[in-house]
């Protein structure tokens, strides 16, 4: 039994009249994004990078040469409000791993840029990081990954 099977024992001796398997579900995925995401941060701080630090950068790097988005862009891509954007985007650029620029399409907006340092950070901390994803997913047997992917896929189209 682990945790979950503890909670869900108790609940049903306590409350026998209603149906708490749901818990058995997200009481686990709970519990496992957080050990995931313990294991995905180490994994950052190897390279001097929190977890929103990876994620601008990573941002950065799929758009492609020549590596930059307006701020606005990586705020979307990355999930985050502006502001905390504005705060990665200045510790970032405090470490020589991005630019800021006026744009050259709008004078009022601006772009943030990989540097060379910046780049060579991220393809180094990327590799580490789907080194590290494959090792945490190689724990299921392939058919258990393709059915839990198809899962996780569904499910994500019927929430926000």
């Amino acid at each position: 039994m682990d945790h979950v099977d503890r909670i869900l024992e108790e609940w049903q001796r306590e409350r026998p009249d209603l149906d708490v398997s749901p818990i058995g579900i997200i009481g686990r995925l709970h519990r496992l994004a957080g050990s995931l995401t313990d294991e995905l941060v180490s994994v950052y701080r190897e390279h001097g990078l929190g977890e929103g630090e990876f994620d601008v950068l990573a941002a950065l790097r799929r758009a492609g040469h020549p590596f930059e988005r307006a701020p606005g862009d990586l705020a979307e891509h990355t999930m985050v409000t502006t502001g905390a954007m504005s705060k990665r985007i200045d510790r970032l650029e405090a470490a020589g791993l991005v630019t800021r620029r006026p744009s050259a399409t709008d004078g009022r907006a601006r772009v943030v840029a990989l540097t060379a340092e910046g780049r060579a950070v991220i393809d180094r901390a990327f590799e580490a990081h789907i080194a590290n994803e494959q090792r945490l997913v190689g724990m299921l047997d392939p058919s258990d990954r393709e059915a839990l992917e198809r899962i996780l896929r569904t499910w994500s189209e019927h929430l926000p």
